[in-house]
């Protein structure tokens, strides 16, 4: 069987893509380049999925979206989706029925199957996520998420922070209080090192840039 990823290289999209190997089907990452806020496809840092994928051993494939809607990422989505012709399409939602309801509907659409393989996977995944998974968080936009957090690890003591605060901010990060990039993982053929960052905060949100990664 050959599954479509839906991959933004962070922390989520990863793992989804490393357990439907792990299954036995051939594995394409897809990449949608949107247009920055987008609420459906993560952008930061998405220019090095390429070498993610490199490190995966896994077939790559990226689609720049020209419009700036959701309608539009959806559509260049299903367009790219077609032409790969996969048996299925996975994303790495984990409690998002805003994500996986749209997912869902465009696999309907083109008569393919959907997957979700980390969904409701809760703790048990956020376990494995930190132990197995090198990960930075490169975007932020909450409330005890300012400028210093940006490129600090998504580890153990991140995740307990984030429990920690009032209001307490999920560590899935799914609701787009903060976006990640996994530079490393047992899978990787090698781990990536960034070499320099660039980062941008308004006062209540923003994103670190990786400009050399190696």
């Amino acid at each position: 069987m050959k599954i479509a990823v839906l991959f933004s290289g962070g922390k989520d999209s990863v793992f989804a893509a490393f357990v439907c190997q792990s299954m036995g089907w051939e594995v394409v990452l897809l990449t949608v380049e949107p247009a920055e806020n987008s609420t459906m496809f993560h952008h930061p840092n998405v220019k090095w999925c390429r070498k993610q994928a490199e490190e995966m051993g896994m077939e790559f494939v990226s689609v720049k979206v020209k419009g700036k809607t959701e309608d539009d990422e959806l559509e260049a989505m299903k367009k790219e989706l077609a032409s790969l012709k996969v048996d299925g399409v996975a994303a790495g939602a984990i409690e998002s029925e805003y994500q996986k309801e749209r997912v869902d509907r465009i696999a309907h659409e083109l008569g393919i199957r959907s997957f979700a393989p980390i969904w409701r996977t809760g703790e048990t995944l956020l376990d494995e996520q930190v132990k197995y998974l090198e990960t930075y968080l490169v975007a932020v936009a909450a409330e005890g998420l300012g400028e210093g957090m940006l490129t600090r690890k998504f580890d153990a003591d991140f995740v307990k922070y984030l429990k920690g605060l009032k209001p307490s901010v999920s560590p899935h990060l799914e609701g787009g209080e903060g976006e990640t990039f996994v530079s490393g993982a047992p899978f990787f053929s090698h781990a990536l090192k960034v070499r320099k960052w660039k980062r941008r905060f308004d006062g209540a949100a923003g994103v670190a840039e990786i400009e050399r990664l190696d």
